[in-house]
């Protein structure tokens, strides 16, 4: 068993691509942590009153965008939390930065044949919609990961269970206060 580490003095924000686990293994962190958990996908379907399937018909992706980006601007304000976010909101240059610059960026990395069985399981997902996923979530790799790059920890999940991510993330988090 590893030491308790003290709950950190800023937000810690999840971010990969979708299926890598940011909620399942953000949930498990915010207890081991202590902390509160938000997951910024479930919030952004409280203010619309919808899914985010149906914002994505209805607005478009730009238009969901900016509203992710509002609401994840309001959970990183207050007391520090746990927050898992959807695969594109890092890809947003201000939402980025304020993560960065905040919080404590943690990426959830898999590869992406591993990503495309999980996804698979549901259609819930409004970008993977006609499209195969493996295919379309190696591109999206390709596209996203050197931003996912920025952030501050990089925890690598295949294949691991989501409790051993969570034990990789604790003792990257417990490094860097070590190092600070």
């Amino acid at each position: 068993m590893t030491r308790p580490i003290s709950s950190p003095d800023r937000s810690i924000v999840l971010v990969g691509l979708m299926g890598a686990g940011k909620s399942t293994v953000g949930r498990r962190l915010a207890k081991r942590l202590r902390m509160p958990f938000v997951d910024s996908d479930a919030e952004i379907e409280d203010a619309a009153d919808r899914s985010i399937a149906e914002i994505f018909e209805q607005y478009g992706e730009e238009s969901f965008r900016d509203g992710e980006r509002r609401v994840i601007a309001r959970l990183i304000e207050g007391r520090p939390k746990v927050i898992a976010t959807g695969g594109g909101a890092f890809m947003n240059d201000r939402t980025r930065a304020l993560i960065l610059s905040r919080c404590i960026a943690v990426w959830l990395d898999a590869d992406p044949a591993i990503l495309a069985e999980r996804v698979s399981r549901r259609d819930t997902r409004p970008l993977l919609k006609d499209k195969e996923a493996l295919p379309f979530l190696r591109d999206l790799a390709e596209m996203r990961n050197p931003i996912y790059a920025q952030a501050h920890i990089r925890i690598h999940t295949e294949p691991l269970p989501h409790d051993r991510a969570v034990g990789e993330i604790v003792r990257a988090l417990r490094a860097m206060v070590e190092t600070a």
